[in-house]
């Protein structure tokens, strides 16, 4: 290896770590345990009724620092303003990497995080072996938990697929929005269905839409439907059909009601469709994050990670009605962008060395009963493996 490339890791490895630093100095409480946490009797996991399963794709350190220095900026300070889940007790970091490569694609990662098995990047829910993989959703459900599922994307993309559909090929969205309905899934929510009649247009095949409502889902567009429909069994939310359908409208373009949902909205109805003394497990993803970093576009990347952070506090308001019975975890499925914070005279500057995905740890924040495991360094496989553990005792 050459010295200017040893030179340009180590400089990335000391800026990661200096992040990771300001963040755990700047806590009034302590974040790493002098032992590490393990799954022991000390967590009672009898307790734990409510997860929430945050995911930021895209979102390293930097987007989260970018995010809370553009909040100081906007108050005239020179800091940072902290997000809603940057306060969170406990932090860790979180290895991304794939089952076939050190930087991984968006379905491999939430497939990690959705059964604890590394998969090949463009996958979902088959090892290399070729073998099929059962998402913890289904586990969840069949133990009587209500299981949601919400993005600012379509409910068809790689993060929000891998909760529920097993595909060779993550980019074979008919096949995959087939597998919505079968699931019996209480609440999804996101963009809408892309590819929803078929691969080819010129031979369509059943729309999806038709199969989600002969499979007893209420299909909800706008704020006026939901106040009208009594609260069904399931619930499928999407965007009006005059608005855009691959995303929700990014925050930096929003002027009011009339851009449709935001991500903080699917959380809200989210939670009371599927709220019950069982309790229930929801994974919520903010999308956009990763498609403004792929363009380098700091606005964008900015705005999306506070629209998560506003989703997380929706989820905190039932959180603290509910503090001994609710987990909520925030992380990321891989960093995206090569994103550093900087400075110059007009205030706090993003520098980008990337337009694609990064090999980098991302974040991991935790508040609630178990919340302790989720501190240190860990792989993105653990995270299964631990919420498997406090949910299914297993």
């Amino acid at each position: 290896m050459k010295k200017s490339t040893k030179t340009r890791i180590l400089t990335l490895t000391l800026a990661a770590a200096a992040l990771f630093t300001l963040f755990c100095t700047e806590r009034e409480t302590t974040l790493l345990p002098t032992e590490p946490a393990t799954e022991d009797s000390t967590t009672d996991t009898s307790a734990i009724k409510y997860v929430f399963l945050f995911i930021g794709d895209g979102m390293g350190l930097a987007h989260i620092a970018a995010a809370e220095a553009h909040l100081a900026a906007q108050e005239g300070l020179i800091g940072s303003v902290s997000l809603s889940f940057t306060d969170f007790p406990v932090i860790g970091l979180v290895t991304t990497h794939s089952a076939n490569s050190y930087i991984t694609c968006s379905a491999a990662s939430a497939t990690a995080m959705a059964t604890g098995v590394k998969v090949n990047n463009e996958t979902l829910n088959i090892d290399p072996q070729g073998n099929t993989l059962r998402p913890i959703t289904y586990d969840l459900k069949d133990a009587g938990y209500k299981i949601g599922i919400a993005t600012t994307v379509t409910i068809n993309h790689a993060t929000p697929a891998a909760f529920y559909a097993v595909e060779a090929d993550r980019r074979n969205y008919y096949h995959i929005a087939l597998q919505i309905a079968p699931t019996g899934f209480h609440f999804f929510a996101g963009s809408g269905i892309s590819h929803q009649t078929g691969a080819n247009g010129d031979e369509p095949e059943e729309n999806i839409y038709n199969q989600i409502l002969s499979a007893g889902y209420a299909v909800i567009r706008t704020k006026e439907e939901l106040a009208q429909t009594p609260m069904p069994q399931k619930i499928l939310m999407a965007q009006d059909t005059g608005l855009r359908q691959n995303s929700l409208t990014p925050m930096t373009d929003r002027t009011g009601e009339a851009d449709g949902w935001t991500l903080a909205d699917f959380t809200k109805t989210g939670i009371a469709l599927l709220d019950n003394p069982n309790g229930f497990f929801f994974m919520i993803e903010g999308g956009q994050i990763d498609w403004a970093s792929h363009g380098n576009d700091t606005p964008m990347m900015v705005y999306e990670v506070i629209d998560l952070s506003q989703a997380v506090q929706a989820a905190l308001e039932f959180y603290q009605n509910r503090p001994g019975e609710t987990l909520i975890i925030v992380t990321a499925d891989h960093e995206t962008g090569g994103a550093a914070l900087s400075a110059n005279e007009d205030g706090p500057l993003v520098l980008w060395s990337s337009q694609d995905h990064t090999a980098e740890h991302v974040p991991i924040f935790a508040i609630g009963p178990g919340s302790e495991l989720f501190s240190g360094k860990m792989d993105n496989t653990d995270i299964h493996n631990k919420i498997k553990t406090l949910m299914l005792g297993n």
